[in-house]
């Protein structure tokens, strides 16, 4: 039932996209990608009255808003270019996507067809490679002393930047200014901070580091000067190597540290809650959750990855599945997605690891066992190198990954080409290797950092 409910909200959507912003197609085309993208992130009531009323609300508030009565718009719907070709129902509350154009998958995914003709409508005629032609340097920024090891834009923001680097520093940055300018640097770790995250509405940051603390710092937009709200020491005292919010509850937060110590720390009371601790090994530096917070995975400097069911009330992790990526090589980061292209219909984890390699796995079950279905060879050896799933998947052909790499070049990977050179862009302006990289939220810009404290904005080339 969610999945239908979801297809209903979509097409409802779809139906009246033709008549919002008229002369800024691509307006259009960013709003039904994100609206789509929502959609398969909500968890919220299960409630069929909830759904349908919401359906019958949203509704009246799009006909009130364009002036254009259901009826009329699916009578126009049969003729009208393929920018609104989704189909639906004659019925005034049910809106059925029509079958040929999408499939659902569990948990209430849906995922496009080759058949779709929305999804052509909303790709048009561009290659992949022609969707990242990154080739402008918008912004440069060097407010860091050492290397830049973490940037992260914010959740479903176009212009904050954060930046965590082994100066001992933390910096927000607004890269969509006019100029784009440093916002604040956050100020109090005693040695170099090792990750940042975002809370899920952006006015929270957290980040962690070798002096063996979390802190939690207020950076909404509305509260003036930043400050930092909570300090906590790592239980073991060790170094706190990466941290993570929960995507779901922002109260949690996990911490990875390098006596191998997997934690979760209620971060509204500073209190590690009983079971939320387990011994992994090695260095924990890498932490994802999957779209609905309830698998973990880490990564520790060992070549092992190790899942973890949480518990969304208590914050409990129960130990999963224990895989060998490449034997005593460091997994420095990890990515997940629940899908990444109608081709790439399972729930995939991007992996890098210091074996000159980044790899692409399957998700095979709900405990998180991996299937390896593509590796691909790039320079990482030593340094914590970073990769990103593109943001923007849901209708386009094919699929693109971001890495940095140690060659000091920034490398675009198709995921999905088989039996071809992967790499459909490569960008050169890094001095030091590349470690750090970010998408803002629709793609128009790429962050990159490096050895040397260097952070560098991309421009996508506009057609």
């Amino acid at each position: 039932m969610a999945a239908l409910w979801k297809q209903q909200v979509f097409a409802l959507d779809s139906r009246y996209n033709a008549h919002r912003a008229p002369n800024h197609p691509n307006f259009r085309t960013l709003y039904i990608r994100r609206r789509n993208q929502l959609l398969r992130e909500y968890n919220g009531s299960e409630d069929p009255t909830v759904r349908k009323h919401y359906l019958r609300l949203r509704g009246q508030l799009l006909q009130q808003r364009y002036g254009v009565p259901a009826d009329q718009i699916s009578q126009k719907s049969r003729s009208t270019s393929a920018r609104s070709s989704i189909r639906v129902s004659e019925s005034p509350d049910i809106f059925k996507l029509q079958a040929s154009n999408y499939q659902t998958l569990g948990q209430g995914e849906v995922v496009p067809t080759k058949q779709a003709e929305a999804s052509r409508a909303i790709v048009g005629g561009n290659t992949i490679a022609e969707n990242y032609a990154f080739v402008g340097v918008h912004h440069i920024f060097d407010q860091h002393t050492q290397a830049v090891t973490m940037i992260k834009f914010g959740n479903n923001d176009r212009s904050r930047l954060c930046c965590a680097s082994l100066d001992g520093l933390v910096s927000v940055c607004d890269v969509a200014g006019a100029p784009p300018k440093v916002l604040f640097i956050l100020n109090g770790h005693e040695k170099g901070v090792t990750g940042c995250d975002w809370s899920i509405s952006n006015d929270l940051l957290v980040s962690s580091s070798f002096d063996g603390t979390i802190r939690l710092w207020e950076v909404g937009q509305q509260t003036g000067e930043p400050r930092c709200l909570r300090i906590v020491r790592d239980q073991a005292g060790a170094e706190v190597l990466s941290c993570l919010f929960h995507p779901v509850n922002n109260n949690f937060v996990i911490a990875g540290n390098s006596s191998g110590m997997v934690a979760v720390l209620n971060i509204s009371t500073g209190i590690y809650p009983r079971g939320g601790s387990s011994k992994v090994g090695g260095k924990i530096l890498a932490l994802t959750f999957d779209s609905s917070g309830r698998l973990l995975w880490c990564g520790n400097d060992k070549g092992t990855i190790v899942s973890f069911f949480f518990e969304l009330g208590s914050g409990r992790l129960s130990k999963c599945r224990r895989i060998s990526v490449s034997e005593g090589s460091a997994i420095t980061c990890l990515s997940s997605r629940a899908w990444i292209s109608r081709e790439a219909r399972d729930p995939s984890l991007l992996v890098n690891c210091a074996a000159n390699a980044i790899y692409l796995f399957r998700v095979r079950d709900k405990e998180g066992s991996l299937v390896l279905r593509r590796k691909f060879i790039i320079h990482h050896q030593k340094q914590l190198v970073r990769s990103t799933f593109c943001p923007i998947m849901s209708f386009r052909q094919g699929a693109c990954v971001v890495t940095g790499s140690e060659d000091s070049c920034v490398y675009f990977l198709d995921i999905e080409r088989e039996g071809r050179p992967a790499t459909v862009n490569k960008l050169q302006g890094h001095a030091s290797p590349v470690l750090g990289v970010s998408f803002n939220y629709d793609e128009s810009l790429l962050a990159t950092s490096d050895c040397h404290g260097l952070v560098i904005v991309w421009k996508r080339e506009k057609r």
